[in-house]
């Protein structure tokens, strides 16, 4: 099942330097990792933001729920979730 997830991230600015810094190297790897698994298929930099916006491929609601709370950001992030399906248009499709 595809999904657009739009990630807002808010890290507390009083968040000490090694921690912040320990924090995003972990989800650097962590995101990284689910890329080269193709689940995470690709992400988008919204521009002038600290926010992502994401394509992934999973099984089904549960697993995309899993990958979410896996994110080492997770407790600063606001995610809005969007399912997609085929578009009858999408000339890649016919």
């Amino acid at each position: 099942m595809l999904f657009a997830v739009r990630m807002d991230v808010s890290i507390p600015q009083d968040m000490d330097g090694k921690a912040k810094a320990e924090l995003l190297a972990n989800e650097k790897a962590y995101s990284q990792e689910l890329q080269r698994k193709g689940e995470w298929q690709s992400i988008w930099r919204c521009v002038g933001e600290y926010a992502n916006i994401s394509i992934f491929d999973v099984s089904g609601n549960e697993r995309l729920h899993e990958v979410l709370w896996g994110l080492p950001l997770f407790p600063y992030m606001t995610i809005d979730i969007t399912p997609l399906a085929v578009h009858p248009s999408d000339v890649a499709v016919g």
